[in-house]
């Protein structure tokens, strides 16, 4: 499903946190290596690469410096997954040590967290001390619904959003498809911009350069109107 699509490259990065998620570095790559061969086998051409969606903890930085966290194709880039419900205390300090110690932490699906509309200025800081900010392909398209949709939109306008990726988990409710939201991506800010998201930058991750070398993330060249319920909300929330 994923070459029909388009994609030659994927990363399998399953959720990573002791005592809910006891995935380990090893386990990883033993399976992944038993994936690839079952692929070459069927003559899929897909090439599989290792990572981890990590959980905040606080052996975090540690954690990667002794590769107990796996980075994505052992680069200097890793997948971040703040709490879903609520922001959780000193995160941004947190994310802050990664970057200064040579991490590039990528924050997955900033859109879908319920606690975006009162914290979006803490989402705007983080992409502006160096978090790169990745959005789920199915939000942009309007899988999840209209509040992840919207939340989707207005990064990309705002020029927030480094990479889009499928977040695939099976073949049905979370697929791994792409295309679709490339073609809205590139609706919204060209088709330059919409291949930087899905394959520049994610080949500059696999290749382990310095997020220096990637193209900054492009803004809208036309405002689009946020009048909607969840600009209500947004503001709101900030005023609360």
């Amino acid at each position: 499903m994923a070459v029909a699509d388009g994609i030659r490259v994927m990363a399998c990065t399953p959720h990573f946190m002791p005592g809910l998620y006891d995935n380990t570095a090893p386990d990883i790559f033993a399976r992944v290596q038993r994936l690839q061969a079952d692929l070459d086998g069927a003559a899929i051409p897909l090439f599989l690469v290792t990572g981890c969606d990590a959980h905040i903890r606080v052996d975090f930085l540690e954690g990667l410096r002794n590769n107990q966290i796996l980075r994505l194709n052992d680069s200097r880039y890793v997948l971040f997954e703040p709490p879903h419900n609520i922001v959780p205390q000193r995160m941004e300090d947190l994310l802050f040590n990664l970057v200064t110690s040579g991490f590039v932490p990528i924050l997955t699906h900033p859109e879908r967290l319920k606690w975006i509309e009162s914290n979006f200025a803490l989402i705007e800081s983080l992409f502006n001390q160096g978090v790169w900010m990745q959005i789920t392909a199915g939000s942009l398209t309007g899988r999840f619904g209209k509040r992840p949709k919207y939340w989707a939109d207005r990064m990309l306008a705002e020029g927030m959003v480094h990479i889009l990726a499928t977040d695939a988990h099976n073949t049905r409710s979370r697929p791994p498809l792409l295309s679709e939201a490339r073609q809205v991506a590139a609706a919204a800010l060209g088709l330059d911009e919409a291949e930087n998201l899905v394959l520049r930058r994610p080949a500059l991750v696999l290749d382990n350069e310095p997020a220096a070398k990637a193209p900054p993330p492009l803004k809208a060249t036309v405002a689009k109107p946020f009048g909607s319920v969840f600009t209500r909300m947004f503001q709101w929330g900030k005023a609360r």
